[in-house]
C-alpha cells in the first residue's frame, strides 16, 4: 500500500517534525520538586526514614546522653572512632547531625505543604452550598420511593403538598445536623421538581486536618524540647542534701541549646525513706514482703533559705520551679569506716548497694584509692560484696535475704588490692570494680572466707592493712529531675492528634436527598443517599429518614 510523500514515520524523513518537551528551567524544576516533596507518599517515606535514622543512636553511645560511653568507645576503637565521628557521619551526635536534621526538616516542610492546601480547600467546601440533587436518584444507595395518591387534588394543591413535604424533610435533616438547601428544577419532560439536598460529615475532614496539624505540633514541640531539655539523676542517702546545679548530679543529659543558668536554684534534703510492706498480719501469706508504698520525706530549700516539708511517692512527683522530681529507685547504703594499721580513718562513707531481688539482696562496691599499705607498699583497696537485710542460710551454704526490711542485716565483702584503674584518665562507674590489675585476698574464688560483718561489727582487713567497721545501714533513694519547656505542648498536641484521628475514623461523610414530584394522581417522594467511603449504616439511615418523614406528613 502506497503512502503520501509527506508521511512522517518518526525517523526524521522528509517533512518530519520531531516532538520535543520544553525545557523546565529553574522555576519548572522548583515546582516539580515542591509537588514531590508535598505529596503524601514522600511524607510517609520521610517518616520511615526518620524512624530508621534513629537506629544508629541506639547502637553507639551519644555525647548528649552518655559522654563517658563515648570516651570509652574511643579508647576501645581508636581506628574506627575518628571515621564514625567525622562529618557527615556524626555517629556520636546522631540527633543533632546534619543528615538527621535534614530528614526532620524535610518531613516538617512536607507535612506543612500537604496540610495547607487541604485547609484552604476544606474552608471553601465548608462555605459552599450542598451539591445539587442528581437527576436520577435511582442510581444512589438506599433509594426508596413512595407515592401519596389523591386524584381529587388540584395542581395547586399537589404543588403545595410537595412544598410542605420538602419543608418537613428539611426540618428532619437539620435536626440531624445536616447542611441543607432546597432546590427547584424542571425535568426534561417539563415536570416541576422540588428537592432538598443535605450534606454532613465535614468533621471527618476537619479531624483529618487536625490530626496532621497536631502531628506537626508534636514534631515542633519535640524539637524544641530536645534542644532545651535537661534530665539529671541524683542518689541521696537519708540525711543528705542536693542542689539543682549541674555539678551536683550523679549523671545528667541535656539538649544542644540547654544552658546551666536555666536551672532554677533550689535544694532538697532527703529526711527519710519510708516503705510499707505486706506483713503476716495482713492475712496474705503469699504477698509477704511485697511493697505497698514508698514515701520519700523531703525538705525543699528555696532560694530565700525558707524550707518546705513535702513527700514524694512513686508516680507522684514533687513539682517545683518547673522541674518535676521523681522517685525512681531505692535501697540500702551501708555505712563503712576503714582505718589504716595506725588507726587513722581513711574512708568513712555510706555507699549505695544495688538491689538484686525483691528482698533487697544488694550488690555493692567500695573503692579506697589511698591511705593503706599492703606488705609494706602503698596500695589501693577494692571491696565487692553483698548486703542481706534479713540474712538466711541456703542449703548450698550461700546466703540470701528472706525479707526486705532490716531484721538480720549481714554484709559480706571480698577484698582486692592493686590498681583500681582510676588513674588512667577514663571514667569509671562507682558501682563496678575493675579487678584486671588487682590481687584478690578473700572470697570463694581463692577459697578464703569473705569478710563478714553484722551491724556494729569491726573486723581486720587482710595483710594487716587495718580494720573495717559496719556502722549503719541507712536507706537511699534515687531521684530524677526533669526540665522540658515543651512537654506540656507535646501532651496537648498528642491529645489533639488522637481526637482528630478519632473524628476522621468514626464520623461518616454522607449526602442525602429527598425529592418531591407532583404527578397526575398525587405526589411521588424519592429518597436516596451517598457516602464518601465505607458507611454500612447508610441504607438504614435512609430508611429511618423515610419513616420519620412519612410519620410527620
Amino acid at each position: 500500500m502506497s503512502r503520501p510523500s509527506d508521511y512522517e514515520d518518526g525517523r526524521g524523513g522528509r517533512g518530519s517534525a520531531t516532538v520535543e518537551s520544553p525545557e523546565l528551567g529553574l522555576r519548572g524544576w522548583g515546582r516539580w520538586f515542591w509537588r514531590q516533596l508535598t505529596s503524601m507518599r514522600v511524607a510517609l517515606i520521610l517518616l520511615l526514614l526518620l524512624a530508621v535514622a534513629t537506629i544508629p543512636g541506639s547502637l553507639v553511645p551519644q555525647r548528649g546522653a552518655d559522654p563517658n560511653g563515648v570516651l570509652q568507645y574511643e579508647a576501645d576503637h581508636p581506628t574506627l572512632f575518628p571515621i564514625l565521628d567525622a562529618f557527615p557521619i556524626q555517629a556520636f551526635d546522631v540527633y543533632s547531625s546534619v543528615w538527621f536534621s535534614s530528614i526532620y526538616l524535610l518531613l516538617f516542610i512536607s507535612l506543612i505543604g500537604c496540610v495547607l492546601p487541604r485547609i484552604i480547600h476544606h474552608w471553601k467546601a465548608l462555605r459552599s452550598a450542598p451539591p445539587r440533587t442528581p437527576a436520577r436518584l435511582q442510581r444512589m444507595a438506599g433509594f426508596a420511593e413512595q407515592r401519596l395518591s389523591n386524584p381529587n387534588a388540584t395542581d395547586a394543591e399537589r404543588e403545595e403538598f410537595a412544598e410542605r413535604a420538602i419543608a418537613e424533610a428539611q426540618a428532619i435533616l437539620r435536626q440531624q445536623r445536616y447542611r441543607t438547601e432546597v432546590q427547584r428544577s424542571t425535568s426534561r419532560s417539563g415536570q416541576h421538581e422540588i428537592s432538598v439536598s443535605a450534606e454532613r460529615g465535614y468533621l471527618r475532614e476537619t479531624g483529618n486536618l487536625v490530626f496532621h496539624l497536631a502531628l506537626v505540633g508534636v514534631l515542633v514541640s519535640v524539637a524544641i524540647g530536645g534542644a532545651f531539655t535537661f534530665n539529671g539523676q541524683k542518689v541521696l542517702v537519708e540525711g543528705e542534701t542536693m542542689v539543682n546545679q549541674l555539678i551536683d548530679y550523679d549523671s545528667a543529659t541535656s539538649g544542644t541549646s540547654f544552658r546551666d543558668a536555666s536551672l532554677e536554684p533550689f535544694g532538697m534534703r532527703l529526711d527519710s525513706l519510708e516503705v510499707d510492706y505486706v506483713t503476716p498480719e495482713d492475712g496474705n501469706l503469699d504477698a509477704i514482703g511485697l511493697v505497698r508504698e514508698y514515701r520519700a520525706n523531703v525538705t525543699l530549700i528555696n532560694p530565700d533559705a525558707s524550707e518546705v516539708i513535702d513527700v514524694i511517692r512513686v508516680n507522684h512527683p514533687l513539682r517545683v520551679h518547673g522541674s518535676p522530681i521523681y522517685l525512681i529507685a531505692n535501697g540500702y547504703a551501708p555505712t563503712l569506716t576503714i582505718r589504716d594499721a595506725g588507726g587513722e580513718i581513711v574512708y568513712s562513707e555510706s555507699m549505695p548497694f544495688i538491689p538484686q531481688d525483691q528482698n533487697l539482696t544488694s550488690l555493692g562496691v567500695v573503692k579506697v584509692p589511698y591511705g593503706l599499705e599492703f606488705e609494706g607498699e602503698p596500695t589501693q583497696l577494692g571491696l565487692r560484696g553483698f548486703f542481706y537485710p534479713s540474712k538466711i542460710d541456703l542449703e548450698s551454704g550461700a546466703y540470701s535475704s528472706s525479707y526486705p526490711d532490716l531484721t538480720n542485716p549481714v554484709l559480706t565483702l571480698d577484698a582486692f588490692v592493686g590498681d583500681l584503674g582510676i588513674d588512667a584518665g577514663l571514667p569509671q562507674s562507682v558501682y563496678a570494680l575493675d579487678t584486671a590489675n588487682m590481687q584478690q585476698l578473700t572470697g570463694r574464688a581463692i577459697e578464703v572466707d569473705s569478710l563478714e560483718l553484722t551491724l556494729g561489727d569491726t573486723v581486720d582487713l587482710p595483710g594487716g592493712m587495718g580494720t573495717i567497721s559496719f556502722e549503719a545501714a541507712p536507706r537511699y533513694a534515687s531521684f530524677d529531675v526533669m526540665q522540658n519547656p515543651a512537654q506540656e505542648w507535646v501532651l496537648i498536641f498528642a491529645l489533639l492528634a488522637l481526637a482528630g484521628l478519632g473524628a476522621s475514623l468514626f464520623v461518616p461523610r454522607r449526602r442525602m436527598w429527598v425529592k418531591a414530584l407532583p404527578v397526575a394522581d398525587g405526589v411521588v417522594l424519592q429518597y436516596a443517599a451517598l457516602a464518601r467511603g465505607d458507611d454500612p449504616a447508610l441504607e438504614r439511615a435512609t430508611e429511618q429518614l423515610r419513616d420519620n418523614h412519612r410519620a410527620r406528613l
